[in-house]
């Protein structure tokens, strides 16, 4: 029969050792990793989805305000609208309120700046900016609060997030990333510091200047060294590998010569399955243009911008919104919609101060002292619903959410209903 085994005085020194350093590791881990600065508290009750309106109201009355420095429309198109809650974020907080009181439900925060967030899928997603630039992204169920998919990537210090419904694209200067809903990477675009096989890029050293996408196309925008114009790209938005872009196709835009005779920047517009439309600024006595291009960047028309619609210098550098059956496209001193299909302008409001969101078949556009109420197909205005915004004159970009509108004036986000 064999002896029982028994411990030695070396086996409870080494016992005690491999216990000390778990602790130590545990410690350090805790102390330098990205826990310790993050607070995630849930919703209790998962908020519920509130049913669409049934009619446009008559009368608004302000519900409620919060500050949302992180979505303004210089990043974002929109108020974040995610699931059942309207997403406010400020400082490195991300907070979902109800739609109705704007009391919080859920929050998000860490001890680092808050790039931007954007609505995707019924989620939030997150980004903060570490020494990589905006590269910590964080996935939160728009109704719980809940963290989802998270990543981490190289990226610029300051980026512009927008979803098409099947990704969210996230670029900025030098670079561009679009992440499919589990926040797996589909394509990588632009600077790579590290390459695996140098030169899959198609080009280096360029400046990403406007960006849109569909699940099936992505146009990019570019200005890149030696080339005497912006150069317009389009590309997969998930090739077979992510850091290997394919090109359908390519081209210099001679219009968008950068320099003293074009002060305002062109950029994309909007984008479908098989056609772009560019913004083409006025040069050498003509005026403002739309001009259509297939999706292998060759040219298949363009028609003038309406003088009263033109954009300033100042004016913001956004793609349209899909409102039902067209895009409208915010331009600064009005808005000008698209055929959904062709991308053919097709109605336009000048003065309006928003792209405007759609309420039971209508589309709301915010105008000075009020919000209109427009025919989608033909762009009359049905109706006028007074809104006192106090001093602000500024852009108001509008979101949806039931019967509530959400909109987004300079750094405050305000409910009406």
């Amino acid at each position: 029969m064999l002896a029982p085994e028994r411990r030695t005085r070396t086996d409870l020194v080494v016992a005690a050792v491999i216990a000390v350093v778990v602790v130590v590791a545990a410690s350090i881990a805790w102390l330098t990793g990205d826990a310790r600065g993050t607070t995630s508290i849930s919703a209790a009750e998962p908020l519920p989805q509130p049913e669409p309106a049934a009619s446009v109201p008559t009368a608004l009355t302000e519900l409620w305000r919060a500050p949302s420095a992180a979505t303004d429309s210089t990043r974002t198109p929109a108020p974040v609208v995610a699931g059942s809650t309207v997403v406010t974020a400020d400082g490195g907080s991300v907070l979902g309120r109800n739609p109705r009181s704007g009391e919080q439900s859920w929050s998000y925060t860490r001890d680092l700046p808050l790039c931007s967030v954007v609505s995707a899928w019924n989620t939030a997603v997150a980004v903060y900016r570490d020494d990589r630039g905006c590269s910590q992204v964080t996935e939160l169920d728009g109704s719980t609060g809940q963290r989802k998919a998270q990543r981490t990537s190289d990226a610029d210090d300051a980026v512009r997030l927008s979803s098409d419904g099947t990704y969210v694209t996230s670029r900025g200067d030098a670079r561009m990333e679009l992440w499919r809903s589990d926040m797996v990477r589909t394509l990588e675009y632009g600077r790579v510091d590290a390459p695996v096989n140098p030169g899959s890029q198609p080009r280096t050293g360029c400046t990403l200047l406007s960006s849109a996408s569909t699940n099936s196309r992505t146009a990019v925008l570019e200005q890149c060294p030696g080339e005497a114009a912006a150069r317009l790209s389009l590309i997969n938005p998930a090739p077979k590998d992510a850091s290997e872009p394919e090109e359908y196709g390519s081209t210099v835009v001679p219009e968008l010569v950068p320099g003293p005779d074009s002060p305002t920047a062109g950029h994309i517009i909007a984008v479908t399955g098989n056609v772009v439309a560019l913004y083409l600024p006025a040069e050498n006595g003509a005026p403002d243009r739309i001009g259509l291009y297939d999706d292998t960047a060759s040219r298949i028309s363009e028609s003038n911008l309406a003088s009263n619609l033109s954009p300033e210098q100042d004016s913001p550098n956004s793609p349209a919104t899909k409102a039902g059956s067209v895009f409208t496209w915010f331009t600064g001193a009005g808005v000008q919609a698209l055929d959904s299909t062709g991308l053919s302008p097709v109605w336009s409001i000048p003065g309006a101060l928003g792209s405007g969101a759609v309420m039971a078949g209508r589309l709301l556009v915010p105008v000075p002292d009020g919000i209109a109420v427009v025919d989608l197909a033909t762009g009359v205005p049905i109706d006028d619903i007074s809104v006192d915004r106090g001093d602000y004159i500024g852009p108001v970009q509008t979101s949806v959410i039931g019967d509530v509108i959400v909109e987004q004036r300079g750094d405050d986000v305000v409910a009406l209903g």
